[in-house]
């Protein structure tokens, strides 16, 4: 398995990780926790250590879920979890972000026991809390480092300026944000050139593309009731059509150098620079193998070019999300 660093100075892992959010929600036609668990378990044999959950994920089945499956197996995992987006138990429709200190430090406790385990290597705040100053929330994540129930401190979808103020509180060690073929803003608002500023590794979480990169995905009918891509704007009407048709010219170049689209957009964010650390997630065993083998996609200058010249930045029809989970990015 090849490796990266996150950061500057920061831990090793491994080239890809495993983003675990649909096994448990949001995308519908969820299997069985033993045939997830078994993805995560060859992810393992196949040398990859970074596995990505959080506890809003199901809420909390996630947590619990990869808790089980690497039980026995601690050693061989780099286990990153996020806080701070909450749901209403009675509608998780509704969320709201919390950030507050002491929010921070019991649901690093409930994460640590839905888990099963005495430390957290990555601890990310999920979304940033805009009524609460980002001193006063890493200042709390700086405690639980201090405790030992957590190695590595991250954000999850943060603006350049806040990621400047919460790594001068404690080295913020990685900033996870959506970054695809589809989905550049990193590169146009300051986040990108900010975490390398400053020797921060870059998580990319959806690096297929909410698996549209795929080319798998024809039509919103595809998707199951539950599925939560049905109200995604990109997934809707006319910019579904715009959409698959930049998946279709992505699709048939990557039958001119052999490999699956998904590989192509995989190994497109992988050349983008050594430390980028992207998280596809899957819930199935042919999928995690085939995402694997981006690693042995070498894509050249020419091949780089030529995928910029079929899928330009921000080409892309419609919002990344709906409004309301808009306004929560790039505090």
């Amino acid at each position: 398995m090849q490796t990266r660093t996150l950061g500057r100075d920061g831990p090793t892992v491994s080239a890809l990780g495993l983003g675990c959010m649909g096994m448990s929600a949001f995308y519908g036609g969820r299997g069985s926790d033993a045939d997830a668990i078994a993805v995560i378990h060859r992810a393992l044999e196949r040398g990859v250590t970074l596995l990505d959950t959080a506890d809003m994920y199901g809420p909390h089945t996630n947590e619990v879920l990869v808790g089980k499956a690497i039980a026995g197996r601690r050693d061989q995992v780099f286990l990153a979890t996020k806080f701070g987006i909450r749901l209403e138990p009675s509608d998780t429709a509704a969320r709201s972000v919390d950030g507050r200190p002491e929010y921070v430090i019991a649901a690093c406790e409930a994460s640590l026991q839905r888990l099963g385990v005495d430390h957290i290597d990555l601890y990310y705040q999920h979304r940033v809390d805009g009524t609460v100053p980002i001193e006063d929330t890493v200042g709390a994540m700086a405690r639980l480092v201090e405790q030992g129930k957590v190695r590595f401190l991250g954000l999850s979808e943060a603006s350049a300026s806040t990621i400047r103020r919460a790594h001068a509180v404690h080295p913020i060690t990685a900033v996870q944000t959506e970054y695809s073929l589809w989905s550049r803003d990193p590169e146009a608002n300051g986040v990108l050139a900010t975490v390398r500023e400053l020797g921060i590794g870059f998580v990319p979480y959806s690096p297929l593309g909410r698996g549209f990169l795929t080319g798998a995905i024809r039509s919103p009918a595809d998707f199951d009731a539950d599925d939560y891509r049905r109200q995604s704007p990109r997934f809707q009407g006319e910019n579904f059509d715009r959409n698959l048709a930049l998946v279709d010219a992505v699709t048939a170049m990557a039958k001119t150098q052999g490999v699956s689209p998904g590989q192509l957009a995989l190994a497109w964010v992988l050349a983008q620079g050594e430390d980028l650390v992207p998280i596809p997630g899957t819930k199935r065993l042919a999928y995690l193998e085939e995402n694997l083998g981006a690693l042995q996609v070498q894509l050249s200058a020419d091949a780089l070019a030529r995928i910029d010249a079929i899928f330009p930045a921000h080409a892309a029809a419609g919002p990344r999300y709906a409004p309301a989970a808009m306004a929560t990015l790039n505090r």
